[in-house]
C-alpha cells in the first residue's frame, strides 16, 4: 500500500505519483521549450500570423479552452496536485487545533446565556447580561444566596456552583433560581469550579466577573453602583470593603467611612514596603473577588488545577495588572458587605488522625498556600534564569 504525506500546503500526495509527476513535468517542460523556440521563428519569419493571432475572437480562444479541459488528453499529475494543494486550508493564526478552518467560521469565544430550542437563533436573546456573578453554595446557605442574588440586577448572569448536590430544591423555592445556571459537583471549592467552568474565552462576553462565597451579608451592597465605582476608579481587581463591627482579616480590607474607594493601608511595618505591596496595597481577598474581563484572562492562568482553596493567590492578584498594581486593584468602601464566617465547607472534609473534618480541611489550606508561594517563586527565577538577568524582589510571601 502506497504510503501517504503531508505537504507544505496541507495537501496529501503519493511519492510515487509524485515521481511519476515530475518525469511527466520534464517532458512537458522541454516541449514547451521547443514550442516556444519555434513560435518565436515562426513569428519573427511571418509578422503578419501575430496580427492574425491578436485579432482572434475571444469566444474561439475560450471555446478551444474548454474543449481542451473536456478532452481525453492525460493531464500530468503533478498539474492536479498544484490545483488540490491551492484548495486546501490552513491558517497558522487560528486558534490551536483550528487551523484547517476559514477564519470567518471560528467561533472561539462563548458566553453563559440561555438559548431557546426553537424560532429564530438570531431572535432567542432580549437580553445580554454585561456582568457575570457566581457563588459556591451548600443548601443551608439558600436564604443569604437568595438575599445575595436579589443585590443584582438583570444586566448579571447568575451561576451557582454546587458542592453539596442539592441544585433542584432551589427552583422549588426561588423563582430567579430557574434562570440561573447551577453546575453541581461533590465537595468542591470555588477556585476548583472557576477553574473548569469559567476559562476566559467561555466568560470572554462579561465585563466583569464576581467570584463570592456563600456567607456574604449584603444589606448595604448594591451591584450596579458597585461596578460603577470600579469603572470610576479604575479597578481591574477589587472587593467591597468589609463592615469593620463584624471582623475582618487584613487591615486593607476594612470598610473606611466617607470615601469611595481606597488603595493602600498600614499593616505590621515588617509586611509593608515601598512600592507598597500585598497586604499593605495591591490585595483583595479571595473571600469576595470582582475582575475585569482584562485581568480574569490572567487570573485564570494564574489559578493551579490542583490547589482548590486558592489561599495565597490574593498576595499575587498583582501580578495580573499593569504596574503600578496598587492603582489598580482596591477596595470599594461606599458599597460595603459583612463577612459571617460560617465555615459550611468545612463541614465537606473527612475527619482522619484524630482531628475534625474542619481542622483537616484548614491544613489543606495552609499547605496549599506554602505549595503555591514555592511554585510562583521558582517559576519567577527559572524565567529570569533563562534570560540570563538577575530575578528581582517580587516575592508572593510575606515579608
Amino acid at each position: 500500500m502506497t504510503q501517504r504525506s503531508f505537504n507544505d500546503n496541507c495537501c496529501y500526495y503519493s511519492p510515487t505519483s509524485s515521481k511519476r509527476s515530475e518525469d511527466n513535468g520534464m517532458k512537458l517542460l522541454a516541449t514547451a521549450l521547443f514550442a516556444v523556440a519555434f513560435g518565436i521563428l515562426l513569428g519573427l519569419s511571418f509578422p503578419s500570423l501575430w496580427i492574425a493571432k491578436a485579432s482572434l475572437p475571444q469566444n474561439i480562444l475560450h471555446s478551444f479552452a474548454i474543449s481542451h479541459r473536456h478532452s481525453d488528453i492525460a493531464t500530468p499529475s503533478k498539474a492536479i496536485d498544484i490545483s488540490i494543494s491551492k484548495a486546501c486550508i490552513w491558517v497558522p493564526s487560528n486558534p490551536r487545533g483550528a487551523e484547517r478552518l476559514p477564519p470567518g467560521i471560528i467561533a472561539s469565544e462563548s458566553d453563559l446565556y440561555l438559548r431557546r430550542l426553537w424560532g429564530n437563533p438570531e431572535e432567542d436573546l432580549k437580553n445580554k447580561p454585561r456582568y457575570l456573578a457566581t457563588f459556591t453554595v451548600g443548601y443551608k446557605q439558600r436564604y443569604n444566596i437568595d438575599a445575595c442574588v436579589k443585590k443584582f440586577s438583570e444586566n448579571f448572569t447568575i451561576v451557582l456552583f454546587h458542592y453539596d448536590g442539592k441544585t433542584s430544591e432551589w427552583n422549588d423555592e426561588f423563582e430567579w433560581s430557574k434562570n440561573a445556571i447551577h453546575i453541581s459537583v461533590l465537595k468542591q471549592t470555588k477556585w476548583w469550579y472557576a477553574k473548569r467552568f469559567l476559562h476566559p474565552d467561555i466568560v470572554a462576553r462579561y465585563e466583569y466577573i464576581f467570584i463570592w462565597d456563600e456567607d456574604l451579608g449584603v444589606e448595604h451592597f448594591d451591584a450596579e453602583e458597585y461596578i460603577h465605582m470600579v469603572k470610576k476608579h479604575g479597578l481591574e481587581i477589587s472587593q467591597p470593603g468589609l463592615d469593620p463591627e463584624r471582623g475582618f482579616t487584613w487591615q486593607i480590607t476594612k470598610r473606611r467611612e466617607h470615601t469611595e474607594v481606597h488603595k493602600e493601608t498600614d499593616e505590621k511595618l515588617e509586611w509593608c514596603s515601598n512600592p507598597p505591596r500585598p497586604p499593605c496595597a495591591a490585595f483583595v481577598e479571595i473571600m469576595a473577588p470582582v475582575f475585569s474581563r482584562k485581568a480574569w484572562r490572567c487570573v485564570w492562568h494564574l489559578i493551579q488545577n490542583d490547589l482548590v482553596h486558592g489561599w495565597g493567590l490574593d498576595f499575587a492578584l498583582r501580578r495580573c495588572v499593569e504596574e503600578p498594581a496598587y492603582e489598580k486593584i482596591g477596595i470599594v468602601d461606599s458599597q460595603w458587605i459583612v463577612h459571617q464566617f460560617i465555615p459550611s465547607l468545612g463541614s465537606q472534609g473527612k475527619a482522619e488522625e484524630g482531628k475534625s473534618a474542619w481542622q483537616v480541611v484548614r491544613d489543606r489550606c495552609n499547605m496549599e498556600w506554602k505549595m503555591f508561594e514555592s511554585r510562583v517563586d521558582k517559576a519567577e527565577k527559572d524565567y529570569f534564569k533563562s534570560l540570563q538577568v538577575q530575578s528581582p524582589s517580587n516575592s508572593t510571601t510575606l515579608q
